[in-house]
């Protein structure tokens, strides 16, 4: 290597860096149980079957709470929402005080949020429940990681990871049944009473993982984890606000207003200002050496900054199509909680094989190629839907087009997060874990809520203009049922609105006739909107680098005094003719 070319200093044989991390961390036998990979595999079913139960659960909810269906998106996004302000402090709070312990709490609190949802008697109920539950996954999540990569090496990690990957789809196929059939049969709160049991018995179970030493080294950065949690909720109360007060105008249902502007945009820009706010504080305590809540090595570079576009977009496509798809089953055809069920297996089925299967591909193509492949899948696959959508969900073409969605989608979630662990500097595994929870969360909950708000503004747009076009719907009907606040209704839900107006019938059968038609435009113009975004991730997907194999470190989490690589910049300027990246590694 040439004079000016930065070489990574080498760690001195002290009690600093990996090698003490190591040492103190718990050993490790080649025969480990594998009772902690079941407590970790039901843990993350039972974190992610809440959501999974919500979107196949949403025409008996909207039914029981008297609410439309996209209020029952909002409480998703309350729960992911919650989990992206906290899940850079979980990590740094399992880390010092004890992962068990911390983790323990963490899952009883959950219960008692899950059974907060089964005994909900109103949205607003749903939703603090929800959020709670989100809340405390941020907890959850970084622990999983922690009892892999202290109880497992080599071929048994890498199987484990592997099975921590796959277990958020196979929660999804668990709930689509059982969520699915309590919802057609005993109710869908039995659902969620599930979830408490099941988060009794992990709690049991989790006295006989072996504990992880607290490491009281770690300093919390407080500041920063109000700042970064400050402005995720600013983002979470705007984006949620889309739909219900308006994406600019203020409508009824806004709080307040700024000279008429909905409080949802200004909400919004406040969450990035303060989000800009966070970096400026994180680059300052970097600078001068001190603890911080997130450490910015994680993106010291282009690539690792593609690799989170790339994770982002996916997530939020993702997220939004898992919205609309059961969405236009259960409000435009009117599918039962256990028909949306069988409907979606096999989407959930393609992303639990392609997440599981894909790192077979690794040695053979580049993360680069497998990525543009994988968006331009997800692209043909949300239009070929769009265009087949109809009356029937029997079509043939719309299987296949679920099928190739989740084919993309799972192998392009894994593969991001799997390149994005093996670019940053292995001691920062535990930010890596952070990070990926944080742009999962809040882009899945983006996703959510920017779809919901625009298929409705295309619903609305549709219905005023169809209902201008039909000269036997009066003006004083459309007075009375407010155009201006369309939601998705079913059928049944419509002639409910339409019994308390001055309808006729001539008026009902064609108000019915424009529902029907607006439903279905809507959401087959959402659905290319999400192909063409999709699309977009080509570019970013074009800078993905290659993988670098090697397994976590038993911590996940570096000390205080720990070094890491403390000569990479901050934010490095890549030379064109500079082979390296950002850490010093062969570039890709």
């Amino acid at each position: 290597m040439t004079a000016d070319r930065w070489v990574p200093p080498a760690h001195p044989p002290s009690t600093t860096g990996e090698d003490r991390m190591m040492s103190t961390a718990p050993s490790v036998s080649t025969k480990s149980s594998w009772l902690p990979l079941i407590v970790v595999v039901l843990t993350q079913v039972q974190a992610s079957f809440a959501v999974n139960a919500l979107t196949v659960s949403m025409a008996g909810i909207t039914t029981d709470l008297d609410t439309p269906a996209t209020s029952v998106g909002t409480a998703i996004t309350a729960g992911t929402f919650a989990m992206a302000a906290f899940i850079l402090l979980g990590a740094k709070v399992g880390a010092r005080f004890g992962t068990r312990g911390v983790f323990q709490i963490a899952v009883a609190v959950h219960a008692a949020a899950m059974a907060g949802v089964a005994l909900s008697l109103s949205p607003v109920m749903l939703f603090v429940a929800q959020a709670s539950s989100g809340a405390v996954i941020a907890l959850i999540a970084p622990a999983l990681t922690v009892f892999i990569a202290s109880n497992y090496q080599g071929d048994r990690q890498a199987k484990a990871i592997g099975l921590l990957a796959a277990a958020i789809p196979l929660a999804g196929i668990l709930a689509l049944l059982l969520a699915g059939w309590f919802a057609e049969t005993i109710g869908w709160r039995w659902s969620f009473a599930l979830m408490v049991a099941l988060g009794a018995f992990n709690l049991l179970l989790s006295f006989r993982v072996p504990k992880v030493p607290a490491q009281k080294n770690i300093s919390i950065d407080w500041a920063g984890a109000f700042i970064a949690a400050t402005a995720i909720i600013l983002l979470s109360f705007g984006f949620s606000g889309l739909n219900s007060w308006g994406i600019w105008e203020a409508g009824e249902q806004a709080p307040f207003s700024v000279l008429g502007v909905s409080p949802a945009p200004l909400l919004i820009i406040a969450g990035l200002i303060v989000g800009q706010l966070f970096f400026v504080w994180i680059r300052s305590r970097q600078k001068q050496k001190q603890a911080r809540i997130f450490d910015l090595r994680v993106l010291a570079s282009g690539t690792e900054l593609a690799i989170t576009a790339c994770m982002g977009i996916m997530l939020f496509v993702g997220t939004a199509a898992n919205f609309l798809i059961p969405l236009y089953m259960q409000v435009v055809q009117g599918l039962t909680g256990i028909q949306t069920s069988f409907s979606i297996i096999p989407y959930t089925i393609s992303i639990f094989l392609a997440s599981t299967f894909v790192a077979y591909l690794y040695k053979s193509f580049p993360p680069r190629v497998l990525g543009a492949v994988g968006f331009v899948v997800v692209a043909a696959a949300l239009t070929l839907i769009a265009f087949t959508v109809g009356g029937s969900w029997s079509q043939v073409f719309i299987v296949i087009g679920l099928v190739l969605l989740g084919l993309g989608q799972g192998s392009i979630v894994a593969l991001v997060f799997n390149t994005l662990l093996s670019s940053a500097p292995k001691e920062l595994a535990g930010d890596v874990g952070a990070w990926r929870g944080l742009v999962h969360n809040l882009s899945g909950s983006v996703g959510i809520a920017v779809a919901s708000a625009f298929a409705v503004a295309l619903l609305a747009s549709s219905v005023a203009t169809a209902a201008d076009e039909h000269p036997e719907i009066s003006a004083e009907l459309i007075s009375e049922v407010n155009i201006d606040n369309a939601d998705f209704l079913t059928n049944g839900q419509l002639e409910e609105v339409l019994a308390g107006t001055t309808a006729t019938e001539a008026e009902a059968a064609a108000a019915m006739e424009i529902n029907e038609a607006a439903r279905l435009r809507a959401l087959q113009l959402s659905l290319l909107a999400l192909a063409g975004l999709a699309l977009l991730a080509i570019v970013p997907a074009t800078r993905m680098p290659g993988l670098i194999a090697g397994e976590l470190p038993a911590r996940l989490e570096p000390d205080d005094n720990d070094l890491i690589d403390e000569s990479v910049p901050l934010n490095p300027a890549a030379s064109p003719d500079d082979p390296t990246d950002a850490h010093g590694r062969p570039a890709p």
